[in-house]
């Protein structure tokens, strides 16, 4: 099992390693495919330069070959996705070391369902993440793509396409009329997509709700705490991606729990 787990950790640290790939060969209008390369000298990598969070820490942080400083943002994308894949992984197990009883469902379809929409999703809520704090935009590119296969595999899973339609267009009417009241000035047309994302990755009302409210709840505490700390002004804007993004994580891993405990307290 041992085994299980350290080829999960790869697999996160690979995916971490092609999101931060894709975060910048998308805002440079780069092509996906090629050898990579240093931002700063543009120098290409050798391949053992390009070992997820191992070469960052081999080589000290720092390109081999002109010696300036590697963002952190590389080892700390890397080392976050493959946590959440160990997360989601056990969570799907439940959170127990796999024995005789649970290892039964790696001969369920509908497992490995739900854990490859998971893992996806972690993998594309992290390219929103990086992607929205540190260029203050949506990809389309990714999102869209990303919302047809969270639609199919929900579907796959049992949800229903009336709930799921209605879902997308409750998302899109919330955030396209902030849009529109705000005359953009709120929130991005990029934002109005995600609402479309978060609609296929949840098609349960509660859960969806609960996302977008985790989202603004989140984006009002940060803000409040920059605004008192001097770093923002009344009215500056936040990256909205950025707490849409955790919003989906914190209900893709806790979700129905947090739905069925707001339930239990108010009855």
């Amino acid at each position: 099992m041992w085994l299980i787990l350290l080829i999960i950790i790869a697999l996160g640290l690979s995916f971490g390693s092609f999101a931060n790939c894709l975060v910048w060969r998308l805002y440079r209008q780069e092509k996906i495919s090629g050898r990579s390369y240093c931002p700063r000298c543009l120098r290409q990598l050798w391949w053992h330069d390009n070992i997820p969070l191992f070469s960052y820490l081999r080589l000290g942080g720092r390109c081999r070959f002109c010696r300036q400083p590697i963002s952190w943002q590389y080892p700390a994308v890397e080392a976050a996705v493959a946590i959440l894949f160990v997360f989601f992984w056990f969570k799907h197990l439940g959170f127990i070391w796999p024995d005789a009883e649970s290892l039964g469902l790696f001969f369920n379809l509908n497992f490995w369902l739900a854990l490859v929409r998971d893992y996806l999703a972690v993998f594309v809520l992290t390219v929103v993440f990086v992607f929205d704090l540190r260029f203050y935009l949506v990809s389309n590119a990714v999102v869209m793509p990303a919302a047809i296969v969270f639609a199919g595999l929900n579907l796959l899973l049992g949800a229903s396409w009336y709930v799921l339609l209605l879902g997308i267009a409750g998302a899109l009417a919330f955030f396209g009329l902030q849009f529109i009241l705000t005359r953009g000035r709120g929130l991005g047309e990029g934002d109005i997509w995600l609402g479309l994302l978060l609609a296929t990755l949840f098609p349960n009302w509660s859960l969806l709700i609960l996302a977008i409210l985790s989202a603004y709840l989140l984006g009002t505490a940060v803000g409040l705490a920059l605004i008192i700390a001097g770093r923002k002004e009344w009215g500056s804007k936040l990256p909205l991606g950025v707490f849409l993004a955790l919003g989906a994580l914190i209900t893709l891993a806790w979700g129905p729990a947090l739905v069925a405990a707001y339930w239990s307290f108010q009855l």
